[in-house]
């Protein structure tokens, strides 16, 4: 699939390892060394302000979408490319998706794993076609796929949910097996029916 675009879902907060800071804005880089854009929550801080930072340093483009309430408490990210201030939450999600070809979640905490979830949720019901990239950066998120393993292998959910699920702890390795995903046959929309002519 052709990535214009990859929303990258983390944290407004930097974390407890330097190795989290290093990978967002190596990932920036890499995005923007690729010629595409940035999308994310438009934060100025933590992690989401790296990958920012990260990417236009390199010359890359950047999208931040925030909603108005949290333009104080995120403190958002003044030297974006556009910074799209929505009303609410749901807004912000919406228009991320919208703006993106593809996810890509950082460590992050609730938010991060709210938003990769219901992007996951959004391909698997059908809503969208496009994968979701989980960097395992040291190893953060072995917890969440052993969840999501678990529920496969206890019934709750179907296998075909690891086709949009893709974990990996290196990036440019990850962003070319999204670059190769395609979604499955059975995700696109039946053909229309021909209209009958009337006699």
């Amino acid at each position: 699939m052709s990535l214009g675009s990859i929303c990258v879902f983390s944290g407004s907060a930097d974390g407890s390892r330097p190795d989290y800071r290093i990978a967002a804005e190596a990932l920036g880089r890499l995005l923007a060394e690729r010629g595409i854009t940035l999308v994310n929550g438009g934060s100025g801080i933590g992690l989401m302000g790296r990958v920012a930072d990260g990417a236009l340093a390199a010359g890359g483009r950047a999208i931040g979408v925030i909603p108005e309430s949290l333009m104080a408490q995120e403190i958002a990210h003044r030297g974006l490319t556009e910074l799209r201030v929505v009303g609410s939450m749901h807004e912000r999600k919406a228009q991320m998706s919208e703006l993106a070809d593809a996810f890509v979640a950082l460590p992050g905490g609730l938010g991060t794993f709210e938003e990769l979830l219901e992007a996951a949720t959004w391909s698997k019901l059908g809503l969208q076609a496009k994968p979701c990239g989980v960097l395992n950066v040291c190893g953060y998120f072995d917890p969440l796929i052993a969840l999501i393993d678990g529920a496969v292998a206890n019934g709750f959910l179907s296998a075909e949910y690891e086709r949009i699920f893709l974990p990996g702890d290196d990036p440019r390795e990850l962003l070319d097996r999204l670059a190769e995903w395609r979604a499955p046959v059975e995700w696109q929309p039946p053909a229309a029916e021909p209209r009958q002519r009337s006699a």
